[in-house]
């Protein structure tokens, strides 16, 4: 005799738990937000920094800056360890998008072994413009791992801005 015979009530029918995401508390997020905080402090501090810069190495995300000025936009994107032939440069609709593929290899050998090790991660930014550029007279510069593309605007872009006179109440 199965044990639930014993039971006196027993319901209908029986629905299954559904975990909805959009029904979660806010204090599950938190909970999420410190169990994370906890477990990036505690992994962080265990690790050497090699161990560390191998292990974020496949989720190598740019940092990107953008700046308007009344002529142009500049991007400055950090991109340490890339050459030229490993970035890729696009102006979609009006958004910019930078994109390439980290790659490195290390070889060592000695008398009794042979170690080679590789290590591969791309990177995909979409960042969106703030208003029209001139693609064809965009530049690109590459120095010590930071990439400047300058987007010069659009005649159209540099007069749109408007200035609003303040009045005294």
């Amino acid at each position: 005799m199965p044990i639930t015979d014993l039971i006196p009530w027993r319901p209908k029918s029986r629905a299954l738990a559904v975990r909805r995401e959009a029904e979660r508390s806010p204090f599950a997020l938190m909970r999420d937000l410190d169990r994370w905080m906890e477990s990036f402090f505690d992994r962080a501090w265990t690790l050497s920094p090699w161990e560390w810069l191998e292990e974020t190495w496949e989720t190598f995300t740019p940092r990107v800056d953008v700046k308007e000025t009344a002529k142009k936009v500049i991007v400055t994107a950090e991109l340490p360890g890339l050459d030229e032939k490993d970035i890729e440069i696009s102006v979609v609709g009006d958004t910019l998008v930078l994109s390439g593929e980290k790659r490195q290899e290390e070889e060592e050998q000695g008398e009794d072994y042979y170690r080679m090790e590789r290590r591969y991660g791309s990177f995909r930014r979409v960042i969106p413009l703030p208003c029209e550029v001139e693609v064809d007279k965009a530049e690109a510069t590459f120095k010590k791992g930071v990439l400047t593309i300058t987007l010069p605007k659009t005649p159209e872009a540099q007069s749109a801005r408007k200035t609003i006179p303040i009045k005294t109440a």
